[in-house]
């Protein structure tokens, strides 16, 4: 006999997936355009760069705010402001590669479009679960952080790993992806400000990285 409550509810469900997946990504978008758009003016401002420890305290303190905030309007403000502070963090880099190389950029920005809609696609036609990477990426992201730390304050002896750690991060983010379109998929993921603040953040890590693996491959220091 078919139960009619569980269809009701499975389709409900359903809705609320596909509500949530359309309000991430359209949000996702909103928020890169922003972050192109700081990116852009701290350019044409010619802002220095901020250091690695003032961007770390900064994301850290950004996503505290987002995460607190999380279930009112505020987070969409904190939002911004994480997507204004990447944009202008990395200004600087974005205006000596155009210099020297701008197909950099368009290799780093094509790579990381086509990874996002491929993995996405792939983990929302096919719903796989995705849901054991959650404790590889908490491990991964100690680690990747321990190295950049020593890059920090051993220079000439990890400068070398460069390229290692971001290649190792591009993999740690495409991981990220699917962890989390798969929580979405799969009606683990309820709020769709801290989706796509996740994913926004993946794509971030990601698209720099390709730069700075790029640019060693091209040869530019």
């Amino acid at each position: 006999m078919i139960d009619a409550k569980a269809i009701v509810r499975n389709r409900n469900i359903a809705i609320e997936v596909n509500s949530v997946l359309r309000n991430t990504y359209m949000l996702l978008g909103l928020i890169i355009l922003f972050c192109a758009f700081a990116c852009t003016v701290a350019i044409n401002l010619a802002l220095p760069s901020f250091g690695f420890f003032v961007y770390l305290i900064g994301l850290v303190g950004i996503m505290f705010m987002i995460q607190k905030t999380r279930n009112s309007m505020w987070s969409l403000v904190w939002t911004f402001v994480l997507s204004a502070f990447l944009g202008a963090y990395m200004a600087p880099m974005i205006a000596y590669t155009l210099s020297v190389n701008p197909s950099i950029v368009l290799n780093a920005f094509t790579v990381t479009a086509v990874t996002f809609f491929g993995l996405s696609a792939y983990t929302v036609i096919r719903k796989h679960d995705f849901s054991w990477l959650g404790q590889f990426l908490t491990v991964g992201c100690l680690v990747v952080l321990g190295l950049i730390v020593l890059t920090i304050f051993l220079p000439g002896v990890m400068s070398g790993f460069s390229l290692l750690i971001s290649g190792f991060l591009v993999f740690l983010c495409a991981a990220g992806i699917l962890y989390r379109t798969s929580a979405i998929v799969l009606g683990g993921e309820r709020n769709y400000v801290m989706a796509a603040v996740g994913i926004f953040v993946d794509l971030w890590v990601m698209f720099m990285s390709l730069i700075n693996i790029f640019g060693i491959m091209g040869g530019d220091d």
